[in-house]
C-alpha cells in the first residue's frame, strides 16, 4: 500500500468569528491511500488540523504525515495517539478504499438515501444585530435546535439574544444550546449559568477553560444548567486518563469531534465510556471540508442517536469540494445518485 498527502487551504465566504479570533481561511490536508498495482483507484480522507485548538498543532505536523507515509509503504504501524486529525484522515482513507473507492465510508440507510440526520443550526459569533439576524435565518430554515456561540460580545447582550428567541419560541418548540468555549470564570460562572437556566437553555458547552477538573466538577454538581464538555476531551488519549476525567467531573454530556479526539476509533472509546456512566453525547464537526464532513456524517448515521447533531453543512467555504451530502431544512441528507468525483483531486499538490 502507498499513501500521499496534499495541503489545502479552505477559504471562508465571510470572516468567521470564533473564541480564538477571526478566521479567513482554514488549513487542512487530504490523504489518499492506494494499492501500487492500481494507482488510479484510491481511498480519500481528510486530516483536518485545527490551528490554535488541536493538541497536535506544532511545527512537526507535516513530519508526522511524512512518517505515516513512509510507514504505510513499509507496512508498519505509526503511533498517531497524539495526532487525532491524522488518525481521522487515515481511517477515512482506509474505510473508503475498503469499500471500493466510491466515497462510501460507512454503508447504511443514510448512504442509500433512506435516512437523514437531524442537525442543529449553528449561529456564529458576531455583533448583536448580526447574531439576531442569523438566529432568525436558522429558525426560518426549519431548525428546531440552535446552537449559539457566545463570548464575543457583552454577556448581557448575549442574554438578551436568548430572551429574544424565548419571546417567540418556548422550549418545547425550539431547543437552545450555547457554547462558551471556556469564556466564563469561577467568579461569574454560577450566576451566568443560573440566568441561562431561567430561559430554558438546554445545555452549555465548556463554561470554563479545560484542565481545571475539580472546578468543572463543582460546576457540574451545582449548576442548574446541564454542562457538556468539549475542549476538555482534547489531548486526552489514554484510556486511564479518559476514565479519570469522566469520573472526576461527571458531566451531563460530552461533545465528540473525531478530528480532535482520536479519530473514529478514539471517539468510539469515548462513547463506550460515556454510555457506561449514563453520560449523554453528540457529535460535532470542526471545520472540515466536505471530504471529512461526508465521512463524519456517514459515521454518525450508524450510531442510532436521535439527538440533533452538530454537523456542518459544507457551506462556509468558497473552494470546498463537491460531495453527495446536502441540507434539507434541518435534515442532512445523502444523494445516492450523485457519483463521488475523484477527478477534483487530480491537480492538488500530492506529496508521496
Amino acid at each position: 500500500m502507498r499513501l500521499a498527502y496534499a495541503p489545502y487551504n479552505l477559504k471562508f465566504k465571510a470572516p468567521a468569528g470564533t473564541s480564538r479570533g477571526i478566521l479567513n481561511e482554514k488549513q487542512t490536508y487530504l490523504i489518499k491511500i492506494w494499492d501500487e498495482s492500481d494507482p488510479s483507484r484510491y481511498g480519500i480522507g481528510e486530516a483536518s488540523l485545527f490551528r490554535g485548538l488541536s493538541a497536535e498543532d506544532n511545527d512537526r505536523y507535516e513530519f508526522k504525515l511524512v512518517e505515516t507515509l513512509a510507514n504505510v509503504a513499509l507496512g508498519i504501524p505509526t503511533d498517531l495517539s497524539r495526532h487525532s486529525s491524522i488518525q481521522f484522515g487515515l481511517e477515512q482513507a482506509i474505510f473508503d478504499f475498503s469499500n471500493g473507492c466510491k466515497g462510501i465510508y460507512f454503508p447504511s440507510d443514510f448512504t442509500a438515501a433512506r435516512q437523514s440526520i437531524t442537525i442543529n443550526g449553528l449561529v456564529w459569533m458576531g455583533s448583536f444585530d448580526e447574531m439576531i439576524e442569523r438566529i432568525e435565518q436558522k429558525i426560518s430554515q426549519g431548525f428546531k435546535c440552535v446552537k449559539l456561540k457566545i463570548g464575543a460580545i457583552d454577556f448581557i447582550k448575549e442574554l438578551e439574544m436568548v430572551k429574544h428567541i424565548r419571546r417567540h419560541f418556548d422550549a418545547d418548540t425550539l431547543e437552545i444550546r450555547v457554547d462558551a468555549n471556556g469564556g466564563f470564570s469561577m467568579d461569574n460562572a454560577i450566576a451566568r449559568l443560573a440566568r441561562l437556566a431561567e430561559l430554558d437553555v438546554h445545555s452549555i458547552e465548556q463554561p470554563i477553560r479545560q484542565g481545571h477538573w475539580d472546578l468543572m466538577a463543582f460546576l457540574c454538581q451545582v449548576s442548574p444548567l446541564d454542562i457538556a464538555l468539549d475542549e476538555e476531551l482534547i489531548g486526552i488519549t489514554d484510556l486511564r486518563s479518559k476514565i479519570e476525567m469522566l469520573d472526576t467531573i461527571r458531566p451531563k454530556y460530552i461533545i465528540l469531534k473525531p478530528s480532535l479526539c482520536g479519530g473514529f476509533s478514539g471517539a468510539m472509546e469515548w462513547i463506550k465510556l460515556a454510555d457506561e456512566r449514563n453520560i449523554g453525547w453528540w457529535v460535532t464537526s470542526s471545520l472540515e471540508s466536505n471530504i471529512g464532513l461526508n465521512a463524519l456524517s456517514q459515521w454518525v448515521a450508524t450510531l442510532n442517536t436521535s439527538m440533533p447533531q452538530g454537523l456542518g453543512t459544507g457551506g462556509l467555504f468558497t473552494n470546498n469540494f463537491e460531495s453527495p451530502i446536502y441540507l434539507d431544512g434541518e435534515q442532512l441528507k445523502f444523494n445516492a445518485e450523485q457519483p463521488f468525483d475523484y477527478s477534483q483531486f487530480d491537480n492538488l499538490d500530492w506529496r508521496e
